[in-house]
């Protein structure tokens, strides 16, 4: 069965997953929405293809011609589209952030749950190369019991970016951690667990910082894992710095840097081996596995499965991104509540 996807969306991720959509045998884009139609006009041109443009996004999610949609539009607007879509039945594709505060975050469970939609979370470095390889060396007890995990996203998201004109913004951004760092925060969940409580501060490169962004472009958050561990996030969006997203994990029987790995699986090892694989060192979408991501929600659809960031799984990534903030603005430690089940 081919699935047949509407897109939100016109911005620089868009065309990714349209390249993504029409690159998979099973999938067809289908149409797109946007509240600058002639501008998505000028982009189907650029991405040569074809689709219907809809007035409205309502529009779009009434379509039966259309079984999925990709909520590529700004945070503010996704959680009330991804309401609408849920209740018309349409799968879903999720952008990060999720959704700005816990109260869009709550109502779009509700709607999603309640009319049993296949959804995937775009925490898409989940699909990296080196991401999978560190899962695999996880599940083989390369690693072993991580009691120490540290996540780094570094990107100098400046005015030469195109999502800087609303990422940098209070009321579109929302935080250092919400707009970008929450790929490290969901790579730290990813791979040392749950997180019990977390203990944040922010702050400006320095007093004199010209860079525009209305919050903190720096945080840095403390925490206390599930499993007995400590871990530490870091996000900084005005730094000097190529872009990097670092994983250090240490465990009581190795000790993984990025790609470089000490184990007890190689016993005569007396340094780091280096793993070749595909990092996630760049901020350029285009460098980013999204057709692996599209072609997990597809299997879902067809197999009745879930995929490998269901809205379930985001949800508690999103979770652990409030309540750094709340443990930045409010200088208090946060506890975070039961996984749910």
């Amino acid at each position: 069965m081919t699935i047949r996807f509407g897109i939100a969306g016109t911005g620089w991720v868009a065309g990714e997953y349209v390249r993504s959509i029409e690159g998979h045998p099973d999938a067809e884009f289908g149409g797109m929405y946007s509240r600058q139609p002639q501008y998505a006009e000028g982009r189907l041109k650029e991405w040569g293809v074809q689709a219907r443009l809809y007035g409205t996004f309502e529009e779009m999610a009434e379509d039966p011609a259309i079984d999925a949609i990709v909520l590529c539009s700004t945070p503010e607007v996704r959680p009330e589209q991804a309401i609408v879509a849920s209740r018309r039945g349409k799968h879903l594709v999720i952008e990060k952030p999720v959704a700005l505060e816990r109260g869009s975050l709550a109502a779009m469970g509700e709607a999603i749950r309640s009319n049993g939609v296949k959804t995937v979370t775009s925490f898409v470095l989940r699909w990296n190369p080196l991401f999978e390889t560190v899962k695999s060396l996880l599940k083989d007890d390369a690693i072993g019991h991580v009691f120490m995990a540290e996540t780094d996203y570094w990107h100098d998201i400046g005015p030469r970016y195109v999502q800087y004109r609303w990422s940098s913004r209070k009321d579109l951004g929302g935080s250092s951690i919400l707009s970008a760092g929450c790929h490290a925060v969901d790579a730290l969940r990813y791979f040392a667990g749950e997180v019990e409580e977390v203990k944040a501060y922010s702050g400006r490169t320095s007093p004199a910082s010209e860079s525009g962004y209305e919050f903190d472009p720096n945080v840095m958050a403390i925490m206390k894992l599930r499993n007995g561990g400590i871990a530490k996030v870091s996000s900084s969006l005005e730094c000097r710095t190529p872009y990097k997203m670092n994983i250090r994990l240490l465990g009581d029987k190795g000790t993984l840097l990025n790609n470089q790995l000490f184990s007890h699986k190689f016993p005569g090892q007396t340094d780091y081996a280096t793993i070749p694989t595909i990092l996630p060192d760049s901020g350029d979408v285009t460098h980013h596995p999204f057709a692996f991501e599209i072609a997990d929600l597809i299997t879902a659809i067809h197999s009745g499965g879930t995929t490998r960031c269901d809205f379930e799984d985001a949800c508690r990534t999103m979770e652990l991104c409030f309540a750094i903030d709340d443990s930045a603005a409010s200088g208090e430690t946060i506890r975070l509540p039961e996984v749910r089940k």
